[in-house]
């Protein structure tokens, strides 16, 4: 019975000081990813570029890129108009003649006709718009992905500030274990 409690108490001895490496190395991770200042004198234009990255994707800088390059492509938009009062289009109705049914006739004429004669700059129009859509819906995934992955690197762990982390709280905990702290 003693062998068997020996073994069961060294395992779980040896559990926890895994345990405790773990939490150790967890630690120093988020230490080393978290410690800016060492990012940047280690290397400040990185750093400097990869934050300034991210805070241009998450700023919306894409999105708004787009957005002025399409208004350079196809102009400003046009604005609305001052009115389009009731009164002025009664007076052009009111100039088609006093026969409902001819007022409509021509109207439907007039339309038909202008719908024509536009087509093709409608068919353009819409092509520049499923064209838009198209390239914003393929823009998105990119540039989100872009800015994980800048956000990723801004806060990576790197080696030898990982190293530098791990080394510190192994000398506190040996420290600790020192004077009587550890359990």
């Amino acid at each position: 019975m003693g062998a068997s409690t020996d073994a069961a108490r060294a395992e779980v001895l040896a559990a926890r000081q895994a345990l405790a490496d773990e939490v150790a190395r967890l630690e120093a991770a988020g230490r080393a990813a978290v410690d800016i200042p060492a990012k940047v004198r280690r290397d400040p234009i990185r750093t400097a570029g990869l934050a300034a990255g991210a805070a241009f994707v998450v700023a919306g800088g894409p999105k708004r890129l787009f957005r002025r390059v399409r208004r350079a492509v196809r102009g400003p938009a046009a604005d609305m108009p001052k009115s389009m009062l009731p009164k002025e289009v009664d007076r052009a109705l009111r100039r088609l003649g006093p026969d409902g049914e001819g007022v409509r006739a021509t109207l439907e004429r007039e339309f038909a006709k202008y719908l024509d004669e536009h087509a093709a700059e409608r068919r353009e129009r819409d092509l520049g718009a499923v064209t838009a859509v198209l390239l914003s819906n393929l823009a998105k995934p990119l540039t989100e992905r872009a800015g994980r992955r800048l956000v990723e690197e801004l806060f990576s762990p790197e080696g030898s500030s990982f190293g530098e982390a791990m080394e510190r709280i192994r000398s506190r905990r040996e420290a600790g274990q020192g004077s009587g702290q550890g359990g």
